[in-house]
């Protein structure tokens, strides 16, 4: 039973490594790779050189596979591009496997050592977060040697015996076998790097391995597909190229496996050297015999998933792919383009109640009231998203986006509100009643309104560029809007000193509005909060310090001592 558990405990050691590394690599350079792949997608084989260059250090074709189909999702690369990268994924992969298959035993204790070093001392840095990635790299070559050691006592047992010899002539049930493991797994890397260790040790036979190896690569194309269920066609589509890719290749590869079998059997190699190679010629001719053909399989694709008609409904989320959450720069970009969506529906509400007021158009009120209840569901579905974000995997500057974004939909979602409740006042006051506003109270709303909407459209250029400037000026226009309520207040009292009809009919709407329009204008410019914070150029209060004066009474008795507090005491001198 010892025995069993220390060679659980290695599989499960091996697959929490090259975790580590994956997930370490894409918070430390993913901004960096995902660029590359976009910039390398225009010629064949430049995608073909980038997909094998990121998985090989990333360590998981799975990984590269989500970020590209997160790319094809977005219409930022097309599928046959997208299938090249995958193939140079692939190959990346295989080249990984045969890098730690050599005896590495000496690195492992120092990449360890070095790792937990650099990540104590320098946890929240790049450094400390590249430690973890050397964690990750020694915790792989340690649990290799675990399961060396770990399985030499299975070989004597029968039972086990037993067990592999079922595996024995029947490739497809290997394959069957492997491709579940790989799944389990969620790593075809630490799936075949086992099967090399147990050839090594003789617990399977080269037959056996090599179907092993196939099944590993099959299952490592249907974990793909698993991942992307929830992303929209045109990111599914690169996985199941990906997989027809690797179906072709197995089922090509199995008549020939004898013939395989024999020539890797004559260059009398170690075990787990012919298993491994084996998997790194595999993807390689998989490689130049698909590298010319992406295009029809792409079409291919294109036939079984074809692109779904645009929803209908405006509260569904359009750019919140559920495939991304495992890269968070990623993640964090599609929620910046939801929530970019949201303010245009709040320019669409702002600008429509403008008609409303001026032509008292009920059916368009409703509609936009009804456009609240959709801010209402979109705000939600991107708080959801984020919620579902690592904080602790995102860098300082990633942190800070990720709260500007749920402040702005916020603010958006409490514009929504007010505008709706707007909506609400202008039917019962002024269209239910057949009021009116003067033609000078009318020319302040507009002018208010008009101004607003530019300070809107301001501020979604500051939340999308964070630019110092454009935030500071929008802070500027608070200002400003502040004044320009106050003297419209005025106005409109005074034309009520000179018993204007409509001004009397509609004042209790028209002070309401312009008050309800100032605090739209507040939500909107506190977007520019975050950046000029950060940039200190942001006043703690507007408040000034209390003016002392001095008391030529130290001790304040009775009525006076009220205003003790506010003045400096003035020593007495003898």
């Amino acid at each position: 039973m010892q025995t069993l558990l220390n060679l659980l405990a290695g599989v499960s050691l091996l697959v929490w490594g090259t975790h580590i590394v994956r997930t370490g690599i894409l918070r430390l350079y993913g901004s960096d790779l995902r660029r590359v792949l976009r910039r390398s997608v225009n010629q064949r084989f430049a995608a073909f050189v980038a997909g094998l260059g990121v998985t090989g250090l990333i360590q998981s074709s799975t990984a590269t596979a989500l970020i590209v189909a997160a790319f094809a999702g977005q219409g930022l690369i097309g599928t046959a591009p997208a299938l090249a990268v995958m193939l140079g994924a692939d190959v990346g992969t295989s080249l990984v496997t045969i890098i730690l298959s050599f005896d590495l035993s000496w690195l492992a204790p120092l990449l360890i050592f070095s790792g937990v070093t650099l990540f104590l001392a320098w946890q929240s840095t790049n450094i400390g977060r590249f430690g973890r990635i050397m964690i990750g790299l020694g915790l792989i070559i340690f649990a290799l040697q675990w399961i060396s050691l770990a399985a030499k006592p299975f070989v004597q047992a029968a039972g086990v015996k037993v067990i592999f010899s079922s595996l024995t002539g029947d490739v497809l049930l290997d394959m069957l076998v492997a491709a579940l493991f790989t799944i389990l797994c969620y790593s075809s890397l630490a799936v075949v790097l086992l099967m090399a260790t147990l050839a090594s040790l003789s617990m399977i036979s080269l037959p056996v391995a090599l179907g092993l190896v196939l099944g590993a690569n099959l299952g490592s194309g249907i974990l793909g597909m698993l991942s992307t269920l929830r992303s929209p066609p045109e990111a599914r589509r690169v996985t199941l190229g990906n997989f027809l890719f690797k179906l072709i290749g197995c089922v090509l590869a199995i008549p020939l496996l004898p013939h395989i079998d024999g020539w890797i059997a004559g260059l009398e190699l170690d075990p787990a050297r012919e298993v491994v190679l084996f998997h790194f010629f595999f993807n390689v001719a998989l490689a130049l015999l698909f590298i010319f053909w992406t295009e029809q399989i792409a079409r291919v694709a294109d036939r079984l998933l074809p692109a779904k008609a645009a929803a209908d409904d405006p509260a569904k989320p359009r750019n919140l792919d559920p495939s991304a959450l495992d890269s968070p720069p990623l993640a964090i970009a599609n929620a910046a383009r939801e929530a970019m969506r949201i303010g245009d529906i709040i320019e669409d509400m702002l600008t429509g109640m403008l008609t409303v007021l001026k032509t008292n158009d009920r059916a368009l009120a409703t509609r936009l009231r009804k456009q609240d209840d959709v801010v209402d569901d979109l705000y939600t579905a991107v708080k959801l998203y984020l919620t579902q974000i690592s904080r602790e995997e995102l860098d300082q500057r990633e942190g800070r986006r990720w709260a500007d974004i749920v402040s702005f939909t916020i603010n958006m979602e409490q514009v929504g509100d007010i505008i709706e409740r707007v909506l609400t006042d202008i039917e019962d006051k002024k269209i239910s009643k057949h009021r009116s506003f003067s033609d000078a109270g009318m020319a302040e709303v507009c002018d208010l309104h008009a101004r607003l909407v530019a300070n809107l459209r301001l501020g979604m250029s500051v939340f999308l560029h964070g630019d110092l400037k454009s935030a500071q000026e929008l802070l500027a226009q608070k200002v400003l809007f502040r004044d320009l309520e106050r003297a419209y207040a005025n106005s409109h009292l005074a034309r009520l000193s000179d018993n204007t009809l409509e001004s009397i009919e509609t004042s209790s709407l028209h002070l309401d509005l312009i008050s309800d329009l100032k605090r739209i204008n507040s939500h909107i410019c506190s977007i520019a909060y975050p950046i000029l914070e950060e940039a200190g150029v942001l006043a703690r209060t507007r408040l000034k310090e209390p003016v002392a004066e001095p008391d030529p009474d130290p001790v304040p008795t009775g009525a006076d001592s009220g205003k003790a507090g506010w003045q400096k005491r003035k020593p007495r001198t003898a």
